[in-house]
């Protein structure tokens, strides 16, 4: 039983090199550790600041992100109004501008018609008094063969002028 219960000797050489081991890793090892153990807290709470503020600038960066999606799509929406704003005035300048060339070109047609209408009548006039004038005078010749039926006719065309003027008159 001699292992497990130690001598006085023993003892007495265990605490006096536990001592020894002790004031060496307190004067010379605890120093080192305690200031790499408080180095190494600072760096971990200086990385949780940088942590923190670089938090905070990404949710500053996300709300400017959402902010600029917000005022592009107010864009896209104002781009998009002004657009059929745009297409329906040219349309509308489209229709009016065909509705104003087509008036146009039924004046002109119609003006057409009609000056190719009177032209016609014009013609056809001219033809008629070309005809009557010719038939006008074989009749005349024939029933004008005699000097007294022309001086009667004569006598009778200048009656019926004169009536005529005095009508006008």
């Amino acid at each position: 039983m001699g292992l497990v219960t130690p001598s006085g000797g023993l003892l007495f050489w265990m605490v006096i090199i536990f001592g020894v081991v002790f004031f060496v890793l307190a004067k010379f090892g605890f120093p080192i550790i305690t200031s790499m153990v408080r180095k190494r807290n600072d760096y971990i709470a200086d990385s949780l600041k940088e942590a923190e503020q670089a938090r905070a600038q990404i949710e500053g960066v996300e709300e400017k992100c959402r902010q600029l999606i917000d005022e592009a799509r107010q864009e896209q929406g104002k781009m998009m109004e002004q657009a059929q704003t745009s297409a329906r005035q040219t349309i509308e300048e489209a229709k009016a501008s065909a509705s104003r060339e087509a008036a146009e070109l039924l004046a002109k047609a119609r003006a057409d018609i009609a000056l190719e209408q009177r032209e016609a009548l014009a013609s056809v006039r001219n033809v008629v008094a070309e005809l009557s004038v010719a038939v006008s005078e074989k009749i005349l010749r024939e029933k004008l063969s005699s000097d007294e039926a022309q001086s009667d006719f004569v006598a009778k065309a200048v009656d019926q002028v004169r009536e005529q003027q005095q009508k006008l008159s």
